[in-house]
């Protein structure tokens, strides 16, 4: 959201912005609070990294699905769907199929196969040969590999290395997918602050932007998994419950008929007939229309469930029938957060209009706040108020728990993956030091990112992430969790190639030069004719990897093969003894 973009909205009175600061002051205190109360001790590392996996299967579901419904899918998913009708539904509807695929293809494998981080499971497929001294408390007895998911899944030795070079890989893929997401919210974050505040100066959005990064590091500092999933949890009840009432709100405007919304959506649109059609949003794409919306379709898919502080919930799990709950849960709430959303953006575009939604922001990111707005007509000032207010709210929780959770997951891959898997090994109270340590750097580098780039188009960075997670990362975990003759290389390859070819193709599309909308509007050097990479940079990750894997030594690939077969069973199946 740009500073026009909030400058278009009319707060109506000094009460309502009175109202939001209040809010805004209330959530951060009971949330901040939560995560004093629920914070691990300082010795105690599982706690940190997955809440001593005490979450029932309800509430993980609720933090797995408030981990993945981000500021930037709320506020933007609805502007699309105000101002492009079907396709900004059908982008709704790829979020939740997205969840779907992660539940019915790695999440139960991923879980099995890792402890704390993606770099685990990745370690655990391909082991490194250092030695040092294991860490399991149960009985059995056999080669840790650091990966394993159980704590009593046996006791010797373990590889300090812990395949340390596919570890440091799994880090930087985390942290490339995750840094621009954190940017994005918390510019956003900054602007919509300091618009409630009644202060437009670059000042004042900038010690915004500061204020909430700081609040952000402090979740999940100090709440570690427990405290950021009870915030998301919280998160979840707030925006299905304010969904559920605007959605409602919606309905009653036009007599609960949803066909009479659709008409006066379809009316309010200025698109006519093509806003109920496919092909809105890509209209401008001529022949290529088509391929780029299933570029953008396909990049959502697969790329939002591989994202890492989603994947990371798997770990949390208690076991494998807690991940396929936990999935079910989540899966059940995005679905109707996609339906609440669609909604509310037809609610949007039929009330508030195509010419109002785009005055200030051509993304229609108000579009969620003005329809708030609006829903009750110009006679109902004190319940408008209250409506803003909560809604504001929850468009405020949304920003902080979910760049809270991107923060520990990517303090959890710093700790875990880069600094404790050494020759020499840290004992957990250092390693739980290191990982809060590592949370901090990494929410200072987003803040000073986020102040750099404020004031320009952030969509790009969003498309970033997503295509990492999708090129990159989906490549990555399909082939490490199925397939037998996968080799290091082919992972190595995978990662660095897929997210070389993102970097590469996104500088070339209209989202970074060439368009008034674009990051840089006064240069042209877009030749890639697709708004995401996907249609391209997906194949290629995947190509990378059977290449990286194929073209080398038969003595590998037949010794990895081994190393995979032996822990097959236990990925696959979940052969391991239930946690208590």
């Amino acid at each position: 959201m740009s500073t026009a973009a909030a400058a278009a909205l009319d707060l109506g009175s000094p009460g309502t912005q009175t109202a939001c600061l209040v809010a805004f002051t209330a959530v951060a205190t009971v949330t901040l609070l939560l995560c004093v109360l629920t914070g691990p001790d300082r010795d105690d590392l599982d706690a940190f990294y997955t809440g001593s996996r005490s979450l029932t299967p309800l509430r993980g579901g609720l933090a797995l699905a408030g981990d993945y419904i981000s500021a930037a899918t709320l506020l933007s998913t609805i502007g699309i769907i105000a101002l492009t009708g079907y396709d900004g539904v059908v982008l709704a509807l790829s979020t939740a199929l997205s969840l779907v695929l992660l539940m019915f293809l790695i999440a139960e494998p991923l879980h099995n196969a890792g402890r704390f981080t993606m770099g685990d499971a990745f370690a655990r497929r391909f082991p490194g040969t250092g030695t040092g001294t294991g860490t399991g408390t149960g009985t059995g007895t056999g080669t840790d590999t650091g990966a394993a998911s159980d704590p009593g899944a046996g006791t010797g030795t373990r590889t300090a290395a812990g395949g340390r070079g596919v570890r440091v890989a799994a880090c930087a893929a985390t942290l490339a997918a995750l840094l621009p997401l954190m940017v994005v919210q918390l510019a956003v974050a900054g602007q919509v602050l300091a618009f409630i505040l009644g202060f437009d100066r670059p000042g004042v959005q900038t010690g915004c932007i500061m204020l909430l990064g700081a609040l952000m590091i402090s979740y999940a500092a100090i709440g570690g998994m427990k405290g950021t999933a009870l915030v998301q949890v919280l998160k979840m009840v707030l925006l299905l419950g304010t969904g559920t009432l605007l959605a409602g709100l919606v309905l009653h405007r036009f007599g609960w008929s949803p066909g009479t919304l659709l008409t006066a959506a379809e009316r309010g649109s200025g698109a006519g007939p093509r806003f109920l059609e496919s092909g809105l949003q890509f209209a401008a794409g001529g022949a290529t229309s088509r391929l780029d919306m299933i570029s953008s379709q396909l990049t959502v898919v697969l790329g939002g469930g591989c994202l890492p502080h989603v994947t990371m919930r798997m770990y949390a799990a208690r076991n494998a029938s807690a991940v396929r709950r936990s999935m079910s849960w989540a899966v059940s709430s995005v679905a109707v957060f996609a339906l609440l959303i669609s909604v509310i953006g037809f609610g949007a575009a039929a009330l508030v209009g195509h010419e109002r939604l785009v005055a200030g922001d051509a993304q229609g990111d108000t579009a969620l706040l003005l329809t708030a707005q609006a829903v009750f007509g110009p006679e109902a000032a004190l319940l408008e108020t209250a409506l803003f207010t909560t809604v504001t709210a929850a468009v405020f929780l949304t920003v902080l728990a979910s760049v809270a959770g991107m923060i520990l997951a990517c303090a959890n891959s710093l700790a875990h993956d880069v600094f404790a898997h050494r020759r020499r090994p840290l004992t957990e109270r250092r390693e739980l030091a290191l990982a809060r340590v590592s949370a901090v750097a990494v929410g200072l580098t987003a803040i000073a990112v986020a102040v750099l780039v404020q004031h320009r188009n952030l969509q790009p960075l969003v498309s970033l992430s997503f295509c990492l997670g999708a090129s990159a990362l989906a490549p990555a975990l399909v082939y490490s969790l199925f397939w037998r003759r996968y080799t290091r290389t082919g992972l190595i390859w995978t990662l660095a190639g897929g997210s070389l070819g993102v970097l590469v193709l996104l500088t070339g599309t209209s989202l970074v030069s060439g368009a008034p909308g674009a990051a840089f509007p006064d240069h042209d050097f877009h030749w890639f004719p697709f708004t995401t990479t996907g249609i391209a940079s997906i194949p290629l990750g995947f190509l990378l990897g059977w290449l990286g894997t194929v073209l080398g030594s038969r003595h590998t690939q037949a010794q990895q093969r081994r190393e995979y077969e032996s822990v097959e069973s236990l990925i696959l199946a979940g052969a391991r003894r239930t946690r208590r």
